[in-house]
């Protein structure tokens, strides 16, 4: 298998890309196309020792910065790092791409290139997030604002699909974030989109209602759906309370002698506290709906988060995850065609 990793992308690019890119292919032994300037690329390169048949560079002289947008990008940056990785993996070189780099350009350029699935009208941004029992599939989280009710099923079958082969988790719960647990509660997308899961569990699907806020975490729900406007305000939310707690948590033990003891002997228990919670053991986002596995990383990540997204791409690719969307969109959407 090979991975192409945007050797350019983030806020601290290209150290933290080649450095992530150096310990995937100690940990996982796989091949790792890195995109970007070739002569910036090798020099940081050179400063590790690695197993040099593993990771190949492919010059890609533009640079995407954040501040791009991505029409500009897709249009006069055709040599960038994001552009070649995807055209690597389009042409059957590579089979995932991996980015930490403008969100806006990767969506952009990746459904440009690598098109989008037959039945799927459009990629969704996908957060997986720590519950009480596993984990939570969370999407759309910002590529689709303005949704209708057809883009939320779809969102659905894809994330039942990840959540069941790339997480094993059989079956997952899928539920639609509202405002209540109760049908008939939200707003005329979340009704609407109601009544049509609803049909789908006629004919199998493990919809099983709405999540309310708290189901996101509660690990009643694998899957929770809803439009990218309202998951990426969840997700951001989310963030912000993760940092706030521990630096809260940290505050507190500071101010005591007896609060450090209590730490001390709870350092193991806090370990696992911020592994859990840390962006970084997970990774990246998948970008569902698209031909080909695509996994966004945080701009700020470090060279464990972009290990870990290599990893998770991996895993896209090995549980064949595309190939089980395509099953539950030809199995159930024909279902809805006089409802949709």
């Amino acid at each position: 298998m090979a991975i192409v990793l945007d050797g350019m992308g983030g806020d601290y690019a290209p150290q933290i890309p080649v450095k992530g890119a150096v310990l995937a292919a100690q940990e996982f032994g796989e091949k790792i196309y890195l995109t970007g300037p070739e002569k910036l690329l090798k020099r940081e390169l050179e400063k590790y020792s690695y197993p040099e048949k593993l990771i190949e560079i492919v010059d890609a002289p533009d640079i995407i910065t954040m501040e791009d947008k991505p029409s500009y990008a897709l249009r006069k940056k055709k040599n960038s790092s994001i552009h070649i990785g995807a055209k690597l993996v389009k042409d059957g070189l590579a089979d995932a791409f991996v980015s930490a780099g403008n969100t806006g350009a990767v969506m952009a350029i990746c459904t440009f290139v690598l098109k989008i699935l037959p039945g799927i009208s459009r990629p969704a941004i996908t957060a997986v997030l720590p519950n009480l029992k596993n984990k939570t599939v969370l999407l759309d989280v910002g590529a689709n604002v303005d949704c209708k009710p057809k883009l939320l099923v779809e969102f659905a079958l894809m994330g039942e699909a990840y959540a069941r082969y790339a997480l094993d988790v059989h079956p997952p719960k899928v539920g639609i974030l509202n405002i209540g647990e109760e049908e008939g509660k939200g707003d005329e997308l979340t009704k609407e989109t109601y009544k049509l899961l609803k049909k789908l569990k006629e004919y199998g699907f493990p919809f099983f209602g709405n999540a309310e806020g708290r189901d996101v975490y509660s690990g009643k729900f694998d899957v929770v759906v809803c439009d990218g406007f309202v998951g990426n305000v969840a997700l951001k939310m989310s963030e912000s309370l993760a940092k706030m707690v521990l630096k809260i948590l940290k505050e507190e033990v500071n101010k005591h002698f007896i609060s450090k003891l209590g730490a001390f002997l709870l350092r193991p228990a806090l370990k696992g506290l911020k592994k859990r919670t840390d962006y970084a053991e997970w990774g990246g986002a998948p970008l569902l709906g698209l031909n080909y596995p695509v996994i966004i990383s945080h701009g700020s990540s470090n060279e464990i988060a972009i290990k870990n997204a290599i990893l998770r791409a991996i895993e896209f690719k090995s549980a064949a995850v595309n190939e089980h969307i395509q099953e539950n969109i030809e199995k159930y959407i024909p279902i809805l065609k006089d409802l949709l």
